[in-house]
């Protein structure tokens, strides 16, 4: 099996506000074609993180490469040009929109028609519209919102609203999708729709994913690799398994005293399955 390149490199990446270090010296690289999930309690840096990558805040020190190509320090839309999308932990979406006009803005780092083009609606402008709309349609029939593609983005359902932020991020067709809390506020039901979706966009359309969640039993289910960040540093990382038994990452979860607990119940289970069974 040939080993996958480095699609997003993180190299030490330090960012700090005032006196507090909201990141110190993280590193992940995240290959091409998988989910990577990014977790840790809350005030990680695992937010600030996304927020580096996708051009709204500037690292003092450090690197980030996205396919060999420098990306910090760029705008954010500049970042989206080179094939980066993202959601929003609070939803970013235009309440007061359409669902069909806030996905057609996830377009708009595609559309090239001029001002003059577009203010006439002709020619080259026109059919660029036509085109882009296509897109959106196709983006909206993936996601399952066909009934609600006309209505007021603020007159829907929570879920449904988070549902319609994935479907601006998918409109921009990135190459990696970071995913802030996908997940976050749904009911059992919604969730598994998400999860649905995410593996969807990771299979049939080759997306590579980064995701931060505080489901353990999503991320376990659908990461290739996990990142853990605790106090802006990263304590660990690996495969689910490997993350679901690293002392460090309960630690950060559960606390000193409560960790010793689980890993001694842990051990005791262990024992009493090695015991031989008389009779």
């Amino acid at each position: 099996m040939a080993v996958l390149s480095a699609e997003l490199r993180i190299e030490g990446v330090h960012l700090r506000f005032g006196g507090v270090l909201a990141l110190a010296g993280v590193s992940i690289d995240v290959r091409s074609g998988e989910i990577a999930a990014i977790i840790g309690p809350n005030g990680a840096g695992k937010t600030s993180l996304l927020n580096a990558i996708s051009g709204l805040y500037r690292p003092q020190r450090g690197r980030i490469e996205f396919d060999g190509v420098p990306i910090l320090g760029r705008k954010p839309h500049q970042v989206a040009r080179v094939g980066i999308a993202r959601t929003f932990q609070n939803l970013g979406l235009f309440a007061g929109m359409t669902v069909l006009d806030n996905l057609l803005l996830g377009r708009h780092v595609h559309m090239r028609a001029g001002l003059l083009s577009a203010g006439l609606y002709w020619g080259f402008a026109q059919k660029e519209e036509i085109a882009q709309r296509a897109m959106v349609e196709e983006v909206i029939a993936f996601l399952e919102i066909e009934r609600i593609r006309k209505h007021v983005v603020g007159t829907l359902p929570y879920g449904l609203q988070k549902r319609v932020e994935l479907g601006r991020a998918l409109a921009q067709s990135p190459r990696l999708l970071l995913l802030d809390e996908p997940m976050a506020g749904m009911n059992v039901d919604e969730k598994e729709d998400m999860a649905r979706f995410i593996l969807d966009i990771h299979e049939e359309r080759g997306v590579t994913v980064v995701l931060i969640e505080h489901d353990m039993g999503v991320v376990m289910d659908i990461s290739e690799r996990i990142h853990v960040l605790d106090f802006g540093k990263k304590i660990g990382e690996g495969s689910p398994q490997e993350i679901r038994q690293d002392p460090t990452v309960i630690r950060a979860y559960l606390g000193q005293e409560t960790a010793a607990l689980h890993q001694a119940a842990a051990e005791v289970e262990a024992e009493a399955l090695e015991e031989p069974v008389v009779g």
